[in-house]
């Protein structure tokens, strides 16, 4: 067994919440099943990408249940209400849950297994049958806190709800496994931000999967900036079902981690359902990121409109897999997904993968995935207006990054907040 692996043996025998609601079976199910199958290599499709070699070599001490200290200025310009989690830890102290409507909760997972309601916490036991589904069955086995995000009917908030997890240097290298369910009911509307930080230098493993349950006619605008320490792992999974007309919007920041690996799995299940997915990814130095789609059409009229831009500088490598499935019965459908990319340096690497089923009649589907450099003749042209080369560069990539922001441009604080986080890490790139 790897150092890995049997370090998560070590961690469950010592989960002190692994009975709780009722779960002690099904975790120990989950253990057992990613102890037997191990670690998936580079001949699983799935895993083509994302290198695990170095990783199953390490060994991660569990979480502490001390707070570690964190320079409160990370928090500057995420007001209230937000959960805020340290190495996998709610940090009460920090998080500020005021202003909240009626018809709307937001708490801990923690707390929710300590209250022991199984009714509350069912979605836990969750099983994935994959081999391929090893951080998901591990978060199976693990996971003891994360967020609990649930509206009732009718609800409308629109105020940003702010859902922080910091990486924070500590004594050693620690992993966590956070769960996460967000949950609206018919007619609800909700705007949720996903700030991912590293704070100090660390090379601690994150490992989160959420649940989004979308009721009919629900709308949820869902940002996520994934801005982690330069040493830090983090691997996260987001599972959204979609009722009928339910409008899912969201945008994904990859700016950060040394290795950053995302799956999101979005099932329309319902007629009208529709989904706006866009995101960014931006690899510099060594970093490592990996993103998967998986879009599935299963009701009639469904829409999903998927636009992602990639860049790489540096030595770093980021790899993108789009792929959409039109079921048949999903007639109707009109899916597409637009992947560009540009390498800013020779010894970056960009690999992408769009994929396309169709098994429905009358459908619209288009995908189209592209790997360059940047537009010679646009440099050329801010060049001969007197633009210096290191402005127009910087002028020319923001444009093409920001393209994505369009997914969020109802909201002008939350498209600026994120224009800054973007900004600054594009500002990183001279030094990558």
């Amino acid at each position: 067994m790897s150092a890995l692996l049997d370090s998560f043996a070590t961690a469950f025998d010592a989960l002190p919440t692994r009975e709780a609601a009722g779960l002690g079976e099904s975790r120990r199910a989950a253990l057992d099943a990613v102890l037997r199958d191990g670690l998936p290599h580079a001949r699983v499709e799935a895993w083509k990408y994302t290198p695990l070699r170095s990783l199953e070599r390490r060994a991660f001490a569990a979480t502490s249940d001390e707070i570690a200290p964190f320079d409160d200025a990370l928090l500057d310009g995420i007001a209230a209400p937000r959960i805020v989690f340290v190495n996998g830890r709610f940090d009460a102290a920090h998080s500020d849950v005021t202003g909240l409507p009626d018809g709307i909760t937001l708490q801990p997972l923690s707390r929710v297994l300590a209250e022991g309601d199984a009714r509350e916490s069912n979605f836990l036991a969750r099983r994935f049958d994959r081999a391929d589904e090893i951080f998901a069955r591990l978060n199976a086995a693990l996971a003891d806190d994360g967020v609990v995000l649930r509206a009732d009917a009718g609800v409308q908030h629109g105020s940003p709800i702010h859902l922080v997890f910091i990486g924070a240097a500590s004594d050693t290298d620690r992993a966590w496994h956070l769960r996460h369910l967000i949950e609206l009911r018919q007619g609800a509307s909700l705007t949720v931000v996903e700030h991912h930080l590293g704070q100090g230098a660390h090379q601690h493993l994150g490992n989160a999967l959420a649940h989004v349950h979308l009721g009919p006619h629900a709308t949820l605008r869902h940002a996520r900036v994934q801005d982690e320490a330069i040493g830090a792992t983090l691997v996260t999974r987001t599972d959204a079902v979609l009722a009928a007309d339910a409008d899912y919007r969201r945008i994904d920041l990859e700016l950060g981690a040394a290795l950053s690996r995302h799956e999101l799995n979005v099932a329309l299940h319902g007629q009208s359902a529709r989904l706006h997915a866009n995101g960014v990814l931006l690899a510099t130095g060594k970093r490592h990121l990996d993103t998967r789609l998986g879009i599935d059409h299963v009701g009639r009229d469904t829409a999903c409109d998927l636009v992602w831009r990639g860049m790489g500088a540096g030595r770093s490598k980021a790899a993108f897999h789009g792929g959409i499935l039109i079921r048949e019965g999903a007639d109707g459908t009109a899916a597409m997904l637009s992947n560009k990319n540009l390498l800013l340096s020779e010894g970056a690497e960009i690999d992408t993968q769009p994929v396309l089923e169709i098994h429905a009649d009358e459908v619209q589907a288009a995908h189209g995935a592209t790997v360059g450099q940047l537009d010679s003749t646009a440099l050329f042209y801010l060049r001969s207006r007197g633009v210096p080369a290191e402005q127009a560069r910087a002028l020319l990539t923001a444009a093409f990054c920001r393209e994505t922001l369009a997914v969020v441009s109802v909201d002008a604080d939350l498209r600026r907040t994120l224009e800054t986080r973007l900004d600054a890490a594009l500002a990183r790139l001279g030094t990558a």
